[in-house]
C-alpha cells in the first residue's frame, strides 16, 4: 500500500512510521479500525498502526507527527518533569549571575530581575518574565506529573490541566531566556567581569529537563489515558479529509467528531471544522503588529548610564555596537531574531494568508506541502524573538552600579513585546487545514 506523500489521497489509509530514539523501523501493519486520526494540520483522515517503542507516526501527506510512542511512556516524562521542578526550586534560591566592574560588586537571584523592573516601573515586562519563565513552564511540569500517574483528582480538573499543557507549551519561554542571558554575558564582558553563581547549571538542566518532558509527552496517549474517545457516529473512509465527510478533529484531543457538533464531549473544547473567521483574526492581528512594529524599531529599548551620562538605544543601533566591537556571532544573533525574524515572519504570515484565501491560484500537492513548510517555520520561529527583551531584563537587573554605570528599560522594549505576542497570537489563528483546503471547499 502506498504511504508516499505525493499519492493521491486513496492511497494514504495508514500513517508512515518513523524512528524516534531506539528502537527499529518496521512495517505497517494490518489497519485497526479504533485507531483513525484525522491530522490536525492537513485534515487528512489515517489509520494509525501499531507502534513500537521508539517511533513516531507521521502524517504521509504533510509528515505531521500524529502519536509517538516513547520507551517507559509514563516514567521519562514523569522524570523529566520531577526534576525540572526541583533544579527550577534550586535555580531561584541562590544567586544565578555576578558581576564586578571597577571594585564594585553585584549579584541578582532569578526571582530578583521582575523586581528591578517593577522598582524601574516597568511591571508589564515583569509579568511577561514571571509569566513566560516562571509560572507557565512549572504549571506544566506539575500537570505533566499528575496526569502521567493517574492521580486521583476531579474529571474537569483533569480535563483543564490537559488543555493547558498544550495550549500553554509554546509560550514556555525557559530556553529562550537562557540564550538571552548568555547574550548578556558577551555584552557585559566589555565593561567588567562576569560570573555565574550556584543557581546557573541548575537553570540550564531545568531548561533541558522541561524541554525534555514536553518531547516525551504523546498528546494522542495522554488524552487515550484521561478517557477514551466519543463514539463515531458513522464510519470514516481513510484516505479523505474530515471535511469531506462531514467530520471534524478536535483541536486539543484529536477526538473525531461530527462537524455540526462544536463541543467536544471529552475536553469540553469548542471549535469549528475550520477556525472561524481565521483568515480575518489573523490578518487583524498582523496588521495591528505591524503599525506597533515600526515605533518599536524607532524607539529606544534600553537606557545605559555611564558616569551620569544616559544614553539611549535601539534594537538596530544595540546590533551595530556589537558588531563594532568585535562580537560578529551575538550581533548576528540580535539581528536574525529582532529584526530579520519579526519581518519575514509578517511577511510569511501575510504569504500564507493570501495562498489560503480564494485568490490564491495554485492548487497542486508540492505547492501546498511548501506552504505546510512555510508555516511550520513560522510556528516555531517566531517567539525567538524574545531574546532581546529578555537580554534588557537580565541587563537592568544586574547593572545596578549607581553612577558608574546603570541600565534601564525603556518604551521600545514594551512595543517590541507586544510585536511578537501578537505575531505568535497571529500564527495561532490561522489554519494550516486552508492550505490544503483551496478553493474546494467553503471555510466554516
Amino acid at each position: 500500500m502506498c504511504t508516499d506523500a505525493g499519492c493521491s489521497h486513496a492511497s494514504l489509509p495508514r500513517a508512515d512510521v518513523k524512528q524516534t530514539g531506539s528502537g527499529k523501523p518496521h512495517a505497517v501493519v494490518e489497519e485497526k479500525t479504533d485507531k483513525l486520526v484525522l491530522c490536525p494540520q492537513c485534515d487528512l483522515m489515517v489509520q494509525l498502526p501499531d507502534i513500537q517503542e521508539g517511533d513516531k507516526a507521521v502524517c504521509p501527506r504533510c509528515h505531521t507527527t500524529l502519536s509517538a510512542r516513547w520507551v517507559e511512556p509514563v516514567l521519562q516524562p514523569v522524570t523529566c518533569a520531577a526534576s525540572a521542578l526541583i533544579m527550577m526550586l534550586f535555580a531561584n534560591l541562590f544567586p544565578f549571575i555576578n558581576m564586578r566592574v571597577s571594585g564594585i560588586y553585584n549579584q541578582i537571584r532569578l526571582i530578583e530581575i521582575p523586581q528591578a523592573m517593577v522598582s524601574d516601573d516597568y511591571a508589564s515586562l515583569a509579568t511577561l518574565f514571571v509569566i513566560f519563565v516562571q509560572l507557565i513552564p512549572a504549571f506544566c511540569m506539575v500537570a505533566i506529573i499528575l496526569l502521567c500517574l493517574k492521580v486521583k483528582l476531579p474529571y474537569r480538573l483533569k480535563v483543564m490541566m490537559g488543555r493547558m499543557i498544550y495550549q500553554a507549551k509554546v509560550w514556555c519561554m525557559v530556553e529562550i531566556f537562557l540564550v538571552g542571558v548568555l547574550v548578556s554575558f558577551v555584552k557585559l564582558m566589555a565593561y567588567g567581569d562576569i560570573g555565574i553563581g550556584a543557581s546557573f547549571i541548575p537553570y540550564c538542566l531545568f531548561c533541558l529537563l522541561q524541554v525534555r518532558a514536553f518531547q516525551c509527552l504523546d498528546r494522542y496517549w495522554l488524552w487515550q489515558n484521561i478517557q477514551s474517545p466519543p463514539p463515531l457516529t458513522k464510519t470514516p473512509q481513510v484516505g479523505l479529509s474530515g471535511l469531506e465527510q462531514g467530520l471534524r478533529s478536535c483541536p486539543c484531543c484529536m477526538a473525531i467528531l461530527p462537524a455540526e457538533e462544536t463541543k467536544c464531549p471529552r475536553c469540553h473544547t469548542v471549535a469549528h471544522a475550520r477556525r472561524a473567521n481565521s483568515l480575518q483574526w489573523t490578518l487583524a492581528l498582523l496588521l495591528t503588529s505591524v503599525i506597533i512594529y515600526i515605533p518599536a524599531n524607532i524607539l529606544p529599548i534600553m537606557v545605559t548610564e555611564v558616569l551620569g551620562n544616559p544614553s539611549a538605544s535601539n534594537i538596530m543601533s544595540g546590533v551595530i555596537l556589537l558588531w563594532q566591537d568585535g562580537s560578529y556571532p551575538v550581533a548576528l544573533v540580535i539581528f536574525i531574531a529582532s529584526i530579520m525574524v519579526p519581518t519575514l515572519k509578517i511577511l510569511a504570515i501575510a504569504w500564507l494568508c493570501y495562498d489560503a484565501s480564494d485568490k490564491g491560484k495554485s492548487n497542486n500537492h508540492l505547492d501546498r506541502e511548501k506552504m505546510h513548510f512555510i508555516y511550520e517555520i513560522v510556528e516555531f520561529v517566531g517567539r525567538w524573538s524574545m531574546i532581546d527583551v529578555f537580554v534588557i531584563g537580565v541587563l537592568s537587573a544586574l547593572v545596578r552600579m549607581g553612577k558608574l554605570m546603570s541600565v534601564y528599560p525603556d518604551v521600545g522594549a514594551i512595543l517590541f513585546a507586544m510585536v511578537v505576542i501578537l505575531t505568535m497570537f497571529a500564527a495561532m489563528m490561522f489554519d494550516p487545514r486552508l492550505l490544503w483546503d483551496r478553493n474546494k471547499v467553503t471555510n466554516k
